[in-house]
């Protein structure tokens, strides 16, 4: 067999010995997989196809997804209170990168004139905002980019985070919000990361990502790329294609953090646009959670 038969040969190894470990529930004539191959790949990738620690790492998320109850704290959590929380982390610009991964952009300068409001939620609070979050993105929008995907399943994001006017006080003000997405992410979420471009980054950037990189693996330390103003945004463009780039990164976007997400035609066709609150793709049709099923542990 060649390298081509490397990546369902593991996944399959892999999906037996979860199997045995009763953490995986294969498809039968009337049930789906408690699990979709892109979730499970995601964990193997994520630990160089190594069975053994992907399976450590996949029974460690299990565990941390029963202890929050995140089935139903997403099913549960206020509409409101949803699309307040989006304000704080990386928002979705309706578009995606040449790849087909779905372009988020996270101007963290934005988060300073409401980080009382931010600081006034309780530190478990925030906790459930970042996971209902990061379940959206799971549940609606990686699924809504593999609908429209000819090529592939779509299992990771493409990233801006934008440092212009960013001081020193907020990064130090702002570190500990930062690291415990981030970790979230690592931890529970891995490779949702495809590519982040860090755009605008101040003179003291590299003192702060001495600590920064710590937050990340070497995996996804090798997908950041850092890139300064003017014309190092031509690296963008072999990201995403210039229309989908917003304006204020040398694109054509009329997009600005804080918009709603500008949809694009492909995404159009599948959702006129983004529900309010939290929604779920399923079978190619968007859906509100029912708070009173629970029926996927992992999406």
């Amino acid at each position: 067999m060649g390298d081509d038969d490397h990546e369902p040969r593991q996944l399959q190894v892999f999906k037996d010995s979860l199997v045995e470990a009763k953490l995986y529930r294969p498809a039968t004539e009337t049930e789906k997989a408690s699990h979709s191959d892109v979730t499970l790949l995601r964990f193997l990738r994520a630990r160089r196809f190594d069975v053994s620690k992907a399976q450590k790492q996949f029974s460690d998320t299990e565990a941390w997804r029963k202890k929050h109850d995140v089935d139903r704290l997403f099913a549960t959590l206020d509409d409101d209170e949803f699309e307040l929380s989006k304000r704080f982390y990386p928002q979705w610009t309706g578009r995606r990168d040449k790849d087909g991964n779905p372009l988020y952009v996270y101007h963290i300068a934005s988060l300073a004139p409401i980080q009382k409001e931010l600081d006034a939620v309780s530190h478990d609070r925030r906790y459930q905002r970042i996971i209902v979050l990061y379940e959206a993105m799971s549940r609606l929008v990686l699924p809504v980019c593999t609908h429209i995907n000819p090529t592939r399943a779509i299992s990771s994001c493409t990233s801006i985070i934008d440092l212009s006017s960013l001081t020193l006080g907020t990064v130090i003000s702002l570190r500990s919000h930062l690291q415990e997405a981030s970790r979230l992410a690592t931890a529970n979420y891995p490779e949702t990361l495809h590519i982040i471009a860090v755009v605008n980054a101040p003179a003291f950037f590299p003192m702060i990502w001495g600590w920064i990189k710590g937050w990340f693996d070497e995996g996804t330390r090798n997908k950041i790329y850092i890139l300064g103003k003017g014309t190092d945004m031509g690296k963008l463009e072999e990201i995403v294609d210039r229309e989908h780039i917003p304006k204020v990164y040398g694109g054509e976007l009329e997009w600005a953090y804080g918009d709603a997400p500008s949809l694009d035609d492909a995404v159009k066709e599948v959702m006129a646009e983004i529900p309010w609150g939290p929604a779920e793709f399923i079978d190619g049709v968007v859906e509100k959670k029912d708070p009173v099923q629970h029926a996927v542990s992992l999406p």
